[in-house]
């Protein structure tokens, strides 16, 4: 069993659980309880602050069956489901054919609407998060008990996190500070500027607060720095000013002082003892006795596999719910796959299914990704029901491809170390070779599709490269066209939740949704 931060206590976990609509509304149930528990007792802050970094990771305190947020299947809401919902679900990458409720429109991009409960699930999830982080923030500034401005900098970074995925996804919502908490009356609506601006200063503010490492999961001043060049290099999409030079800055620093390697083996960081790789710099944990969830990465694994085709104890896994397969418009970046020297070109199963999906709710139709498995990189592996492998969030061969994306939008910036950085990436994996000549934003996002994709990032990388909306790039189901068509500037943002507007008479939705 892996080192994880220690569980919340049942004491804190309920002190901790409040509905979405009374997040929204501003109102301070436990800041007295909460201050007295750590005043009494310092050591509880460890299990508090563990709370928080299990809302990233987990659906709620009591298991596999419990949720932090309101839903009838609560391993439906978690986190990281959420990401590859509606990150990679949405883009040319993955689709998913179980058909529940929601899922269709989110597989072919079409009929989005603001009563889809996975919009709602990870914009309850973020003001789940973000209150709570901002609950014990206030209350710890009232004790003095030890590492109290280290708990706090990890608490300012993980409500840094859940906004940038608002910020992302949504475009706007409600800003909730340490200084606004608790008012009576509902906030107003932050604009994505006034978002992305208040996420900067939380990250520039504990930037040299944060330690250079720390326990494994657990925030460093590498985490702050990645998060805070991810949000540069998104900049001219969130706010209409490109800041490549600061993204390049930010993401030199992780690469340079941060003291990660890239794994020797790729699917290394896809295993279930993944833990072990130098390549990591912040892993949502899992594992499969002490932190079971059906929103982590059980959901990859499982959700990746099928008996009736493929081997499940392979993969380390016991069940297959024969959900996930990628497309061809992941799959073609490798050439053929029978022939390609490219190891991630073989993360693909193709015994039994069919190069072309035509029907997305057919099994056989796409190849099934085994990019993430259940089984160790190195040693035995019993197989078991949930999962074991942490998903990296963040880990070098990202930052190294970055750097290069900066250098070629002009962030400044070294051309030869750019092109050093993606041929390591490429070299890993055994790669065919490629020249500077080769190295231009069409060849990055491609690299970035053969070596990020099922990772939560494809939706935002295709609005970067401004290829998610119009018709200039179509993928298998784009709009609910078999072979893809044109869809509307509108999905570059999710709609606001129903559930968020009725709460907060403030909000309001975004352009094009009703």
């Amino acid at each position: 069993m892996k080192t994880t931060l220690k569980r919340v206590s049942l004491v804190a976990a309920i002190l901790l659980m409040v509905s979405c609509s009374q997040e929204l509304d501003q109102k301070p149930l436990i800041g007295d309880t909460l201050e007295n528990l750590l005043q009494n007792n310092p050591e509880a802050v460890k299990g508090l602050v563990s709370k928080m970094y299990g809302t990233f990771a987990l659906t709620g305190p009591s298991g596999p069956g419990s949720s932090d947020i309101v839903a009838n299947d609560a391993g439906e809401t978690g986190f990281l489901r959420g990401i590859i919902n509606l990150q990679d679900f949405t883009a040319d990458d993955m689709k998913n054919r179980w058909g529940d409720d929601g899922l269709d429109q989110l597989t072919t991009t079409s009929n989005w609407t603001q009563n889809n409960k996975f919009f709602r699930y990870l914009f309850d999830r973020v003001y789940y998060t973000v209150p709570q982080t901002t609950n014990l923030i206030n209350a710890l500034s009232n004790t003095n008990g030890p590492d109290k401005e280290l708990y706090v900098s990890e608490l300012r970074f993980l409500r840094a996190l859940a906004y940038y995925y608002m910020i992302d996804c949504f475009g706007k919502g409600i800003l909730i500070t340490t200084e606004n908490y608790g008012t009576a009356d509902p906030l107003p609506e932050a604009s994505r500027t006034q978002l992305f601006n208040y996420v900067e200063s939380e990250l520039l503010a504990i930037e040299d607060k944060l330690p250079q490492t720390n326990q494994y999961g657990r925030a460093n001043k590498a985490t702050a720095r990645m998060l805070l060049a991810k949000l540069y290099l998104n900049a001219e999409v969130y706010t209409g000013a490109a800041r490549y030079d600061d993204a390049l800055i930010y993401v030199d620093k992780v690469i340079t002082e941060g003291g990660y390697s890239l794994a020797t083996n790729f699917t290394q960081n896809f295993s279930g003892d993944n833990n072990t790789s130098p390549e990591i710099i912040f892993p949502l944990i899992a594992d499969a006795i002490s932190s079971q969830s059906y929103g982590n990465t059980t959901y990859l694994v499982n959700g990746s596999l099928n008996s009736e085709t493929m081997t499940l104890s392979a993969y380390g896994a016991t069940e297959g719910w024969g959900g996930h397969r990628a497309t061809k418009a992941w799959y073609s970046l490798f050439g053929d796959l029978a022939t390609s020297p490219d190891a991630r070109a073989q993360l693909f199963w193709t015994t039994g299914h069919s190069y072309e999906m035509t029907n997305y709710k057919t099994w056989t139709d796409g190849y099934p990704c085994t990019k993430f498995r259940n089984s160790n990189f190195t040693g035995p592996t019993t197989p078991t029901s949930f999962s074991s492998t942490d998903f990296p969030l963040f880990r070098l061969a990202d930052a190294y491809l970055m750097y290069a994306e900066c250098v070629l939008r002009g962030g400044g910036g070294s051309m030869t170390q750019a092109f050093d950085y993606v041929k390591a990436v490429r070299n890993r994996s055994n790669a065919p070779a490629i020249t500077m000549a080769d190295l231009t934003l069409d060849f990055i996002l491609d690299e970035r599709g053969r070596e990020l994709n099922f990772e939560g990032h494809r939706r935002s990388d295709l609005i970067r490269f401004g290829k998610f909306t119009g018709g200039s790039y179509l993928w298998p189901w784009k709009g609910n066209a078999v072979n893809g068509t044109s869809i509307p500037d509108t999905y570059k943002l999710f709609p606001i939740p129903l559930t968020a507007l009725d709460a907060n008479p403030n909000l309001t939705q975004n352009p094009g949704y009703n």
